[in-house]
């Protein structure tokens, strides 16, 4: 399929606690749109407060796909998202629905709208070896693995570099370079709506999201987690917030020191989230692929301001008669 052939779809991101949802949730209002989650985290199962999902009365008013795939002991990678989503896509479009993919886990979203990569054979044996070894370090020490072994590496959880350390160490390429020259056609063209906030404001949400998530109960709902038989350290525990809690739970981390780590450890996590979608976005410059769609949104208005402003601005950008508003629009 052509780039041009490719429907173009509406993908909007940005931070955590920037207002993405209640932005989808209120351009629902004006259109009937369905949502695909490009979240890594609200893919599992019982892990609801601390991924920030949208509630029943927001996934009434605009349906949610993506969301409680898998329980918290399994992986989920943004391969299988892609092909996925895929079908989600087709699936919405022919039901006669505009879809809206919302989230911000970037490497989800690029596989999404660029297309998968070529993955590269791995040996089987010598990756669960390396899977042995990896389950051996902190976070911190495999962290600085992926970073050595990758460059583009920018954080993303043990998951994420357990990932990057095995194909660099068993192809003798590393990820980014395999993702960068070995990818095929995307499903979609991305409108790109990259949501953001000066800093001061978005730390003042990420404070207050952190304080509604422990007060909603995030701790009994990790202890209701563990209790049903899920590792400590599965795949779905994680995440930030999650590790914190798992943390205080094991004694590693004192009670009264929970909100502060998890507030700081949020605020790490927005500003790679920022950094991501702020430098991969662009096109590549190289001419292999089309440059995409990026209108930057600041999002200190109302949700509802500024879903009227997307919603104006995606019919023009959409119609055949209608010129691209200006950015200042």
């Amino acid at each position: 399929m052509g780039g041009a052939d490719r429907p173009f779809v509406p993908v909007l991101v940005g931070p955590t606690g920037v207002g993405k949802t209640a932005v989808a949730v209120a351009w629902g209002k004006r259109e009937a749109i369905l949502a695909i989650s490009a979240d890594a985290r609200q893919v599992y199962r019982c892990l609801d407060i601390g991924t920030a999902k949208p509630d029943r009365a927001q996934r009434a008013g605009v349906p949610h796909l993506g969301i409680d795939l898998i329980d918290p002991g399994e992986r989920y990678s943004a391969g299988q998202f892609a092909r996925d989503a895929s079908v989600w896509l087709a699936g919405v479009w022919a039901a006669g629905r505009q879809p809206v993919v919302v989230g911000g886990t970037g490497f989800y979203v690029r596989a999404l709208a660029e297309g998968l990569f070529r993955e590269p054979p791995l040996d089987a044996a010598a990756r669960e070896r390396l899977r042995a070894w990896a389950g051996t370090l902190g976070a911190a020490r495999l962290a600085h693995w992926a970073a050595r072994l990758d460059r583009q590496f920018a954080g993303g959880g043990r998951q994420r570099a357990v990932r990057v350390i095995e194909v660099a160490l068993l192809t003798g390429r590393s990820l980014s370079w395999w993702q960068r020259e070995a990818r095929e056609t995307g499903v979609m063209r991305p409108w790109y709506i990259h949501l953001t906030l000066p800093r001061e404001a978005l730390q003042r949400r990420i404070a207050q999201r952190v304080d509604r998530m422990l007060a909603a109960g995030l701790v009994e709902e990790v202890r209701a987690v563990l209790a049903g038989g899920v590792a400590p350290h599965a795949p779905g525990l994680d995440a930030v917030g999650y590790r914190e809690v798992v943390a205080m739970l094991e004694g590693r981390l004192p009670q009264p020191e929970l909100r502060d780590a998890i507030e700081r450890a949020t605020r790490r996590y927005a500003k790679r989230q920022e950094t991501w979608f702020r430098n991969q976005l662009r096109g590549p410059g190289d001419g292999r692929r089309e440059t995409p769609h990026v209108w930057t949104l600041d999002a200190t208005e109302p949700a509802e301001v500024l879903a009227a402003r997307i919603v104006q601005r995606w019919r023009a950008t959409t119609s055949p008669v209608s010129p691209l508003p200006s950015p200042a629009s």
